[in-house]
């Protein structure tokens, strides 16, 4: 088997009801940070990864989403019309090209398990990627690129991971650490949402996976875990301690949790900062209601 990753599964069944009343016509993933849609940091940074197939597993009312990556011939001629350069080459580069993406239903949510599953005779005897949009990660060098980089030396299976605040390890999946080698870490065991204060430690799974075909067979007996939910860290706890073995990688980056309100707005005006062009507006901005509530204070 080859250890070239060349294809990610990304998970968009969900109804983002915590985005309600916009999630109602909306497809969350294609809500925008400033003016790029959630998805498409995500299909960035696969492709500054070497993501050559993009497989998305969605449900009833993602149309917008998948017409999002197609051609719009009208809107691109009026452009050229124009003159718009610029706008074009924006407007082409959120392009995907025939047989490079393709769509699977989730009929019933079932975790994230079961959501990559759904996906498997897509991805035959191949690693694969897995990447959640609601996790936007800023980095100099996309966080998946980083992973890819220490797969070809590692194989097996990877998943992304951070240091989380000890009473926030309840709301993800946590490693059991064997051996800290830095950037690497070897994993002895896994634990989906641990009852607070049971963690084993604090390094949290985040939504980047780099993934063996074998956990997808794993996925086959359809097991509830966790919230009564079909759960992929379960997949892959089965594999350790076997020949490939599960590893974490701490990434270079600042990672915002898109799925909360509270995630989204501050990835906004990180990125909004980020942009030369609306910097200083914006930090004007802020620092005008920051003195208004310290002067209301």
């Amino acid at each position: 088997m080859s250890n070239k990753v060349t294809k990610a599964i990304f998970p968009v069944a969900g109804l983002g009801t915590r985005f309600l009343p916009a999630t109602k016509s909306v497809p969350k993933e294609i809500m925008t940070l400033v003016d790029r849609p959630l998805v498409q940091y995500a299909i960035d940074e696969a492709r500054a990864a070497g993501i050559e197939e993009f497989i998305f597993v969605t449900s009833r009312g993602k149309g917008a989403l998948e017409d999002y990556f197609d051609h719009a011939p009208q809107l691109e001629e009026e452009l050229k019309r124009k003159g718009k350069d610029d706008l074009l080459e924006i407007l082409q580069s959120t392009n995907m090209d025939s047989g490079e993406v393709a769509y699977i239903r989730q009929h019933k949510a079932l975790g994230l398990g079961h959501a990559v599953w759904c996906a498997r005779r897509l991805i035959g005897d191949e690693p694969f990627a897995v990447m959640l949009p609601d996790d936007v990660i800023a980095a100099d060098k996309p966080c998946l690129q980083q992973m890819v980089e220490a797969y070809q030396e590692t194989g097996g299976n990877m998943v992304a991971a951070m240091e989380v605040p000890a009473d926030k390890a309840s709301s993800y999946g946590v490693l059991d650490i064997a051996e800290d080698m830095g950037a690497l870490v070897s994993v002895k065991g896994m634990v989906e949402k641990p009852a607070p204060g049971t963690a084993p430690s604090n390094l949290a799974v985040i939504g980047r996976y780099i993934l063996s075909p074998q956990i997808l067979k794993n996925l086959n007996n359809r097991t509830a875990g966790a919230g009564g939910e079909i759960q992929l860290t379960d997949a892959i706890a089965k594999e350790i301690g076997g020949a490939e073995g599960v590893f974490g990688f701490r990434f270079n980056g600042e990672r915002y949790d898109c799925g909360s309100k509270a995630g989204f707005l501050q990835a906004t005006v990180a990125f909004g900062l980020a942009r030369e062009e609306l910097r200083d507006d914006l930090e004007s901005y802020l620092h005008a209601i920051i003195s208004a509530r310290k002067a209301a204070q």
